[in-house]
Order: structure tokens, then C-alpha cells, then sequence
């Protein structure tokens, strides 16, 4: 392949991935103003606990992937049958462990936002959305694992496509669950539209069942229709085999110590900002979720970046493995860079679209316009970690995520919070980000990560 047949696949890979990371941040997004428009303490029960409910999606998505990188190289080593035999296992690990996860989630709702550092006018609020969240588990165990498989496969559209759906979805349940009946005048109609007046409460069960309508149409199609995957073609067992799982877990688990120990970090960073009051945690929650829609376009490109690195491994192509690590690592800088730029000019727009607080605003446009400036090198880190997981490599990048968070992010967050407010947490948050993208480049360069892979050994 030349360079440029390189670059065109990276790109028509990346693209629909993109399309589907952005969409789920969408769905956030519209969640957040919706939720938004009820109040500051409506925002905040959210707010408060929305790192605990990234910290159990992010484990049942690392475990997921633990099974989808295996799929990816059997099918660059063309053995489809054996990516076959690795999902039907899948299906029923990850089963059992979403529901290991959503019972310990239960057991913990009710005291979570106390522990937190909440008020007692939000922990209701919060400790329902939480529950609600942890019930839906299952479902988005299956949405993550029936959308990894399909991109191991090389298909990124059809997760794309019902990634859109997934936020269609989100928003008509949000509408229909968040707000009391209302008529609203349209083309010189009065349309009544039905509603539960849930709030909060609504929010999370838009959000579960979107979640289980796309998890049901992913699995539908991966089941019946995927070329390489589709389980009608062939009988075989669901239980999992030994060696599987323990190659499974050799990939997935330093992963996921990664992220409980980094989305650990910001739980105490969330324990950091609370005491700054309930516009602190509003906005900080509501930057959060707008600095979202720049980052994700680079976990899209990270998801591309596995699976073509995954793809030139199994067929034992380390020239490609060079080649597409370099390619997507520097289209993703470039993508978010622009991103970033584009953040930092709009940044009032993304605010106010969330929340009419002039407080909230305020602080959110800083905090904003301070990550602005990490984009670059926050790109470097995450599209570098996609290219590690696709050889397999998943130890070192996850100590040095979450090494950096812990001893640069919250150390520089403890000492700067009391003295510049909720801007300190995100200056410590803009300055690790740059440290960390150094890192990455420095070990994506040395190619110690090629040595690490599962074929390698």
C-alpha cells in the first residue's frame, strides 16, 4: 500500500467512528440542557455523580475489549471462524459480568452522593440517576461489546449509523420523560405533547432505554447479517474456555485497573471541586460534557487506529503496524487541534446551550477555554493508547495514564482549587494533559510497544 492508500483508509476507518463517538456525546450533551433547564440543583445531582457512572461504563468497556482485539487479529490472520468462537464466549462473559458490576452499583446508590461530598437538596436526585444508570448496565455491556466486535471486523458503519440512532432515541425518551404534558405551538398548530415529569429521573431512564434499543439492533445484525461474525453459520459454545479468558483478561485487565484508577481520580476530583459549592459542580459537570464533543473525534480515530494496527499484527505486517500508528496518531493532533480552536472561540455558545446560570456560564467558559489549549497533546495520548491495545500492548500505557492523572493532575488540582477556585482544577487538568501526550509520543517512537504485542510471544 502507498502512503496515500494508507492515509484514505485511516480516514474512511476513522470517519464513521468519529460519527459514533460524537453521537454519544450528543446524547450527553442534549441530556445535560435538557436536565439544565430545570434548575442548578438538577444539573449538579447529575454532576456530582457522573465521573461514578463513567467509572463503571468505562470497566464494562474495557472488559469488552479484552474480547475484541482477539477478534481483530484472528480475522488479520484470516480465521474467522475462530473470531466466531471468541464472540459466542463473549457474549455470555460479559453477560455475568455486567451483572456482577450492576449489583455491587445498587448495593452503593443510596450512600454515593454522601460520600461524594454532596447536599442533601441533590443526593436524591443523584443517588436515583445513579441507580437507574447501573440497571442498564447489561444493556450497554452488550451496546459496547456488539460495537466493538462489528469495528473488529473493519465495519464501522453500522455502529455509526445506529450510534445516531442511539441519540434520536435519547431524545425523543428525554422529551417524553423529563417534562410535564405541554402544548407547543408549531406552524400555527398546537401539538400536545404527552409527559412523566420525571426530571432527573427521566433523564436516566431516556438514556437505559436507548441503550437497549441499540444494544438489541448491534446484536440483531452482528447475529445475522456481519460477513466475518454473523453466529448463523456455524453451532458452537457459549461457555468460555480457559485460555481464552485468560488471554481475554491478559488484555482487558490492565485496562481496567487503568480506569478505575483514573476514573478514581475523578471521583476525588469531583471531592475536590464539591466544597466550591453547587455552581462548581454544575459547571464543572456541564465543561465536561461540551470539552467532550472535541476529544471524541480522537477516540474515534483511536478506535480506527486499533483495528487497522490490530488487522497488520495478525497478519504479521509490522511495516503497516509503523505506518497506520504514525498516520492516525497525527490525524488525530490535527483533528483536535482544529477542535480546540474551535472550542475555545465558541465556548460561550456550548455553555449557555447547557445551562441560563450566568454563575454556571462564567466558570465554564474559563475552564473551557483553559483545555482549549491540551487538545493537541490529549489527542497524542488517546489515538497513541488505541494503537497500543491494538498489538496487544496494555500494561505500560495504562500505568502511564494513570500515574500521570494521579501524580501530576490531582496533585497540581489540590494545591491550586483553594487558591483560583474551580479554574485551578482545570489548569492542572489542561497542564497533565500535555504531559501525558509527551509520554505517549516518546514510547509511540521508541517502538518498545511492538515487542509487547500478543503475536510477539
Amino acid at each position: 500500500m502507498t502512503f496515500m492508500q494508507q492515509l484514505r483508509l485511516a480516514v474512511l476507518m476513522s470517519v464513521p467512528a468519529i460519527i459514533a463517538q460524537v453521537s454519544s456525546i450528543v446524547m450527553q450533551y442534549i441530556d445535560a440542557s435538557m436536565v439544565g433547564s430545570l434548575g442548578a440543583n438538577a444539573s449538579a445531582s447529575i454532576g456530582l455523580v457522573i465521573s461514578s457512572t463513567w467509572l463503571f461504563w468505562g470497566i464494562s468497556t474495557t472488559f469488552a475489549a479484552g474480547f475484541s482485539v482477539q477478534v481483530a487479529h484472528l480475522i488479520g490472520a484470516g480465521n474467522p471462524s475462530g473470531a466466531r468462537s471468541v464472540l459466542r464466549q463473549a457474549l455470555l462473559s460479559n453477560v455475568l459480568f455486567s451483572t456482577v458490576l450492576m449489583v455491587i452499583g445498587i448495593a452503593v446508590s443510596s450512600k454515593l452522593p454522601y460520600w461524594l461530598g454532596g447536599e442533601e437538596a441533590i443526593a436524591g436526585d443523584a443517588s436515583m440517576y445513579f441507580l437507574i444508570f447501573v440497571c442498564s448496565l447489561p444493556a450497554l455491556q452488550l451496546n459496547s461489546l456488539a460495537g466493538g466486535m462489528l469495528r473488529s471486523s473493519g465495519n464501522m458503519h453500522i455502529p455509526s449509523i445506529l450510534n445516531v440512532l442511539m441519540c434520536f432515541l435519547d431524545v425523543c425518551f428525554n422529551l417524553l420523560l423529563i417534562f410535564p404534558s405541554r402544548q407547543v405551538l408549531l406552524g400555527g398548530f398546537t401539538i400536545n405533547i404527552p409527559g412523566a415529569d420525571l426530571g432527573v429521573v427521566g433523564a436516566a431512564l431516556g438514556t437505559a432505554l436507548a441503550y437497549l434499543l441499540t444494544a438489541a439492533a448491534l446484536l440483531l445484525y452482528l447475529f445475522t447479517q456481519d460477513p466475518n461474525l454473523r453466529l448463523t453459520s456455524e453451532k458452537g459454545s457459549y461457555l468460555p474456555e480457559k485460555a481464552l479468558l485468560r488471554k481475554s483478561f491478559r488484555i482487558s485487565t490492565p485496562m481496567m485497573l487503568e480506569h478505575t484508577v483514573i476514573m478514581g481520580a475523578q471521583i476525588l476530583s469531583t471531592m475536590i471541586v464539591a466544597p466550591l459549592g453547587v455552581a462548581a459542580i454544575a459547571a464543572n459537570s456541564f465543561a465536561i460534557t461540551a470539552e467532550s464533543l472535541c476529544y471524541m473525534p480522537g477516540f474515534g480515530i483511536a478506535e480506527a487506529a486499533t483495528t487497522l494496527v490490530g488487522h497488520s499484527f495478525g497478519a504479521a505486517r509490522k511495516d503497516l503496524v509503523r505506518r497506520f500508528a504514525s498516520i492516525t496518531v497525527w490525524m488525530g493532533m490535527l483533528v483536535m487541534t482544529v477542535m480546540g480552536a474551535i472550542m475555545y472561540v465558541t465556548a460561550p455558545e456550548l455553555m449557555g446551550f447547557m445551562t441560563p446560570d450566568p454563575e454556571i456560564l462564567s466558570l465554564g467558559v474559563v475552564a473551557l477555554r483553559l483545555e482549549a489549549f491540551a487538545e493537541p497533546m490529549f489527542a497524542a495520548a488517546i489515538v497513541a493508547y488505541g494503537v497500543f491495545v491494538g498489538a496487544g500492548d496494555t500494561l505500560v500505557p495504562s500505568v502511564m495514564n494513570f500515574s500521570s492523572i494521579w501524580l501530576v493532575r490531582l496533585t497540581l488540582a489540590a494545591l491550586l482549587a483553594p487558591l483560583m477556585g474551580l479554574q485551578g482544577v482545570w489548569m492542572a487538568m489542561c497542564l497533565e494533559l500535555c504531559f501525558r501526550g509527551i509520554i505517549f509520543l516518546i514510547r509511540l517512537y521508541k517502538g518498545n510497544w511492538l515487542k509487547c504485542g500478543l503475536h510477539t510471544n
